[in-house]
């Protein structure tokens, strides 16, 4: 059984920074990739930022230059770095793996973490 586990939301003051981190656990063969994705009150899900494992990245445009996504392969781990935080990024953030466990590969969310920028 797989798990993805997220910790680091919180409350911060615009212009603040937080971290955000995504730890996987279970019977993992391999993460081809790993995502960060954000849900905001009567939003949908959108994504923040992706990476696979040669470790390309790609990034939302609201938060290019803000964010930086990293990972960690021998922790099975994936953060993201959030500085310059506004208002806007208020949200739930979800942690995204893709995941083969011996012939099998599928997708894996964590269960959210809430973040919230005050003005």
């Amino acid at each position: 059984q797989v798990q993805l586990v997220e910790s680091g939301g919180g409350l911060v003051q615009a212009g603040g920074s937080l971290r955000l981190s995504c730890a996987s656990s279970g019977s993992i063969f391999s993460i081809n990739a790993m995502a960060w994705y954000r849900q905001a009150p009567g939003k949908q899900r959108e994504l923040v930022a992706h990476i696979i494992s040669g470790g390309r990245t790609n990034y939302a445009d609201s938060v290019k230059g803000r964010f930086t996504i990293s990972r960690d392969n021998a922790k099975n781990t994936a953060y993201l770095q959030m500085n310059s935080l506004k208002p806007e990024d208020t949200a739930v953030y979800y942690c995204y793996a893709n995941i083969a466990t011996g012939i099998i590969t599928k997708a894996y969310w964590g269960q959210g973490t809430q973040v919230t920028v005050s003005s």
